[in-house]
């Protein structure tokens, strides 16, 4: 196996051309990811804004949103749309970068805490969101499993569309001693070949609890899904909730 330092060019990269395309493929699942946090209290911040397909919808249900984000072209994206008045960002990590202030809820959803690469940082984005938590706050995170391939296979590719003029692959890398994933969306069609590459550093949902319990959080409830789902041994994904000393 290659080693994964070896594979130029997959930190993950969210310019100008990721911001631009970044709300054309919607999971889906907003309404209900929105329903779920909205429950947890009047003032949130989103680790990891983005262009605000969360933030927005967030602050529409009676949130009053504030967020982090380390890619300007993403936050420029939230400030073209409607309703982005009131949602202050601050630019830089989100396992590092302060707004000053405590929330009843911080957030982090998509996958995104695997954008950290490192066991280290990803303990810090934990000590991070404590920081920024009002007593009995709650970090909630929203995190896909190793898939099975991932954890067998270790390189794996997988078809995501298949049609007469386009073909869309998935192919993956993952080195399960340093938990790193690189993947590389790649479309074939007849306007030539596309490119989408990331780098993960995967992780179980044990390891954010210890993660949790060394920034001074503690688990309250996990869950399979956004609608209350229970967590089994099948699940794909954990919506989990950790919180803060009252």
């Amino acid at each position: 196996m290659a080693n994964v330092d070896d594979v130029k060019g997959f930190n993950p990269s969210f310019g100008p051309e990721t911001a631009s395309t970044y709300d054309n493929s919607p999971r889906g699942d907003e309404v209900d990811t929105v329903r779920f946090l909205a429950g947890f209290g009047a003032n949130a911040l989103e680790f990891a804004i983005g262009t605000g397909r969360i933030a927005l919808p967030l602050k529409e249900a009676g949130v009053d949103v504030g967020g982090i984000e380390l890619s300007p072209h993403m936050v420029a994206r939230l400030r073209e749309k409607p309703g982005n008045e009131g949602i202050d960002v601050v630019i830089g990590d989100m396992s590092r970068a302060t707004t000053g202030r405590t929330y009843e809820l911080v957030y982090l959803v998509y996958n995104t805490i695997t954008n950290l690469l490192t066991q280290d940082d990803q303990v810090r984005c934990f000590e991070n969101a404590a920081r920024h938590l009002a007593p009995g706050g709650v970090f909630v995170i929203e995190c896909g499993l190793p898939s099975w391939a991932a954890r067998r296979r270790h390189q794996f590719i997988d078809v995501e569309s298949l049609e007469i003029d386009r073909v869309g692959l998935d192919v993956n890398r993952y080195d399960p001693v340093t938990q790193i994933l690189d993947e590389n969306h790649v479309e074939i069609s007849a306007d030539g070949i596309r490119f989408g590459a990331i780098r993960q550093r995967l992780a179980y949902p044990a390891e954010f609890d210890l993660m949790a319990r060394i920034a001074g959080l503690r688990l309250r409830d996990r869950w399979g899904g956004w609608n209350g789902e229970e967590f089994t041994a099948t699940s794909t994904r954990h919506v989990s909730v950790y919180e803060a000393a009252a």
